[in-house]
């Protein structure tokens, strides 16, 4: 299950993937079409910022916008900077690998040979899904089951 800001980091960036490029948005105009708290919504921005995904202009005509097209930004990058690893088992991590305590032989595991498919139908769904793909489904009334589909 994805945490609350990783929910609402995904809504932020499709508002902003929404908005006209170049134009930047505040951050009260994303919280209120969004229903995000606004508080966390600027902790969101800052930790995405601080990765390069948003970037954010002061003043009059200030707000954020994306740094990047949002046919390079994927759901599962995005999950990943904000809720960590993926992977339903410490031992099919790609970025905190660390062996299961109960375990005798990782090649011998049957959770994990099972997990290990879930892990790569999850990946493949999660890295193979932009923020632009989103927002076509979404124009489509498909959601986002091409993207299951295509896993």
């Amino acid at each position: 299950m994805i945490s609350q800001k990783a929910k609402y980091a995904l809504r932020a960036l499709t508002a902003l993937a929404r908005a006209t490029p170049s134009e930047p948005v505040l951050i009260a105009d994303i919280a209120e079409s969004q229903n995000i708290p606004r508080k966390f919504l600027e902790q969101i921005l800052l930790d995405m910022k601080h990765h390069g995904i948003v970037a954010s202009r002061r003043g009059k005509q200030g707000g954020y916008l994306l740094l990047r097209a949002a046919d390079t930004i994927t759901f599962g990058e995005i999950l990943r900077m904000i809720d960590g690893p993926i992977a339903p088992l410490p031992c099919l991590s790609i970025t905190a690998y660390r062996r299961c305590d109960d375990c005798r032989d990782e090649g011998s595991c049957e959770i994990r040979h099972v997990f290990a498919r879930v892990a790569e139908q999850t990946r493949a769904v999660l890295f193979g899904t932009t923020i632009a793909d989103a927002l076509h489904d979404e124009d489509e009334g498909q959601g986002l089951m091409p993207a299951l589909a295509k896993a």
